[in-house]
């Protein structure tokens, strides 16, 4: 990073400086330098004067002012010359060069350090330690949205993500799989759950409909400190896994709006099974068919209305109680009961949760 970083700013000071001007690192070797032919160079006699002199020096003819490091210098600024101009040149260039240099660091650090926090691999006690080391605002409203990738092409979703959202000191972009893209927003006060969708369409509808990229996005809850972050992202974990088992139609799953559905993805496995034995006759809902799961279905959505699931169906009436009362008679439930309605509703959710058996995290 720091070559590519320093040889840009070399080459735009050169336009300035009408002399050689570049950058060697603690090995003594030119990582940047305006006479392209000389990067690659190392000279062991200058990694002597380096040494852990923080002081400007000459050798053949170039000034030569280190910079960057605790206790050692990790790179030096040289300048063609040896005169008083070759001097202030090389003390300007330290200091333009170590300023960025610190920018940059502190950026990359920032980035990698809400990445371990999101991921557990930093120690609670650690994470307020670090933060206060990089001015990390603990006091601001945040939220991790989970990117992930279902088909793609040959743009690269992370750089389109990253261009969306360029602000790299409140917003922060990285990658945790081949697919999985995270996002940590800050957000301002007053936001609620259907912005937060409408930032997560923004996100869906440029890479669909300007990359051909299909992605789904979980959105966890706003949290407040750097330490909640893990949860939020856990939560956008957890609403990508519910959503494919419960909402397989939705590009944007939010974990606020997950419902009962996410109290069945925290059930045990052998509690659910236990639940549908206990609800249902000995293979009852096995013998149910697709014409009867899909007027059940319809009778749920038109909130047990049977004249208006009726209608919706185009069947007369009676053949909808016909069928509601052959649902009874095979079930035990009569869906035209709040109560049993209920108990239908969720028992199919279990079994479609089993059916699915979603990774948990």
């Amino acid at each position: 990073m720091s070559n590519r970083l320093f040889q840009g700013i070399i080459h735009q000071m050169h336009e300035s400086v009408d002399r050689v001007i570049g950058v060697v690192d603690d090995t003594a070797t030119v990582i940047a330098c305006s006479d392209l032919t000389r990067i690659g160079e190392i000279s062991e006699y200058l990694m002597l004067d380096m040494g852990e002199n923080q002081e400007t020096f000459v050798r053949d003819g170039y000034t030569y002012k280190p910079f960057g490091g605790k206790n050692k210098p990790e790179f030096a600024v040289f300048v063609e010359g040896s005169d008083e101009m070759a001097g202030r040149y090389s003390e300007i260039l330290a200091v333009a060069l170590a300023g960025i240099k610190l920018y940059y660091d502190e950026k990359y650090d920032r980035n990698n350090f809400i990445k371990n926090v999101i991921l557990d691999n930093i120690l609670p006690g650690d994470i307020y330690v670090k933060a206060r080391e990089m001015h990390f605002n603990s006091d601001v409203s945040r939220v991790v949205l989970l990117v992930r990738i279902v088909s793609s092409n040959d743009i690269s979703a992370f750089d389109v993500i990253q261009n969306l959202f360029p602000n790299k000191q409140k917003d922060f972009v990285f990658n945790i799989s081949e697919s999985d893209i995270v996002l940590v927003k800050e957000i301002k006060a007053g936001i609620d759950s259907k912005d937060l969708e409408k930032l997560a369409r923004s996100i869906v509808d440029t890479l669909g409909s300007e990359f051909y990229t299909k992605v789904v996005v979980g959105i966890g809850t706003t949290v407040v400190g750097v330490k909640e972050l893990a949860k939020s992202f856990k939560e956008a974990q957890v609403a990508l896994e519910v959503g494919k088992v419960f909402d397989t139609e939705k590009a944007i799953v939010s974990y606020d709006n997950l419902g009962i559905a996410r109290l069945i993805y925290q059930l045990p496995t052998t509690l659910c099974e236990m639940f549908l034995r206990e609800v249902f006759k000995k293979g009852s809902i096995e013998s149910l068919d697709q014409e009867t799961l899909f007027t059940i279905q319809k009778f749920f959505e038109n909130n047990l209305n049977v004249s208006e699931t009726s209608r919706k169906l185009f069947v007369h009436r009676n053949t909808l109680v016909y069928r509601l009362e052959k649902i009874k008679k095979l079930t035990g439930l009569d869906l035209r009961e709040f109560d049993h309605a209920i108990i239908f509703k969720v028992a199919l959710m279990v079994r479609k949760y089993l059916t699915a058996n979603p990774v948990k995290y």
